[in-house]
């Protein structure tokens, strides 16, 4: 088994917008912070997808789903019938009743499933035949079209396609892709290594000499690649992108191997080119989020940060174990992570 492979393996806005405006003695005194849920679970939940204040759905280990419709008061066991020995390491939701999750592995590991009844049936929409391929992330770019990612076969990234809400997909044409790095890979590390937005689709990478961002403004069909200054080696690069409708992105990773020493493991783009984070949360962080037009989160295996201009700069706000995070258009701003953890933003 690869490095990867084994790395995979064990990987097994409201409170922000007001420290926008505010001033230092405000924003000292408004920190956001996490108020955990009861899930009622110790799965390690690396998949997230909150659609509002009150919807939220979380995917992770032994083929575990729960969704909630109060905010987190209650969650609810959909997990699809037969999946114990799966990794979900992704999930897309559009509503309280449609969600695509992904599974994570080599060969046939690597599936998606699809609900529109809420949970309470699934189906099985697709099961990579292909030993080569492991499937990192998936996103949307509507509700319609989807994407995929899967690690280099061949010598290029792996692109899957739906344009059907996930019922079926389709694996795209590598022509449009540029070569992969020697050794170079995606991390599926909170399903943040694929995301969409304003039309465009970005991914990163790691494992290779440089840590790169690939973009696609054609719906996946062809692709460009840049580089950043974010570390990569073995096991490390990128982890999670966040990027706005506008085209603002944020990177953030390090080091899985060593998540107390990340200096240079965060980064920011507002074009084609990719700057070093004056102020990076300095350790290894799993996932980042847009929470405003200039508000952003990261969280990782030991804290989260929060950046007030655009990922240029980060602050510690908590310490807690959480692997992903994501906001809503209402401004809800959720985490999870191992052991069950999943939790809300607050003041």
């Amino acid at each position: 088994m690869t490095l990867k492979r084994k790395l995979s393996m064990v990987l097994a806005v409201s409170a922000l917008s007001a420290l926008v405006t505010a001033g230092p003695a405000a924003a000292a005194s408004h920190q956001p912070a996490w108020r955990l849920t009861d899930t009622g679970s110790t799965a390690q939940f690396r998949g997230l997808a909150p659609v509002n204040a009150r919807v939220a759905w979380v995917a992770g280990s032994a083929g575990t789903i729960l969704r909630t419709v109060d905010g987190g008061r209650h969650w609810a066991d959909v997990s699809p019938a037969g999946a114990t020995e799966l990794l979900f390491r992704d999930i897309e939701a559009f509503d309280s009743r449609t969600a695509v999750a992904l599974s994570i592995g080599e060969g046939e590991a690597s599936r998606i499933y699809a609900t529109t009844d809420g949970g309470r049936s699934w189906r099985e929409t697709f099961r990579n035949d292909d030993p080569a391929a492991f499937y990192d992330c998936v996103t949307f770019l509507d509700r319609r079209h989807g994407l995929a990612l899967s690690d280099p076969v061949g010598g290029k990234f792996r692109i899957l396609a739906t344009a059907d809400g996930g019922r079926t997909w389709k694996v795209r044409p590598t022509a449009g892709m540029p070569a992969a790095l020697p050794g170079e890979f995606a991390f599926a590390a909170s399903g943040t290594c694929l995301v969409a937005a304003g039309g465009k689709a970005l991914f990163a990478t790691g494992g290779g000499a440089t840590a790169r961002v690939f973009t696609s403004r054609d719906g996946g069909r062809s692709w460009t690649v840049a580089d950043t200054p974010v570390p990569s080696g073995p096991t490390a690069g990128i982890y999670s992108l966040a990027v706005r409708p506008s085209g603002e992105a944020i990177a953030v990773g390090g080091d899985y191997n060593a998540p107390t020493a990340a200096p240079d493991g965060a980064a920011y783009s507002h074009g084609r080119t990719w700057k070093k984070a004056r102020t990076a949360p300095g350790e290894y962080r799993s996932g980042a989020a847009w929470a405003s037009r200039s508000a952003a989160l990261a969280v990782g295996p030991t804290g989260s940060d929060y950046s007030r201009d655009g990922g240029r700069t980060w602050t510690r706000f908590d310490t807690g174990n959480f692997d992903a995070v994501a906001c809503t258009t209402d401004g809800s701003c959720w985490a999870s992570g191992p052991n069950g953890r999943v939790a809300r933003l607050t003041h």
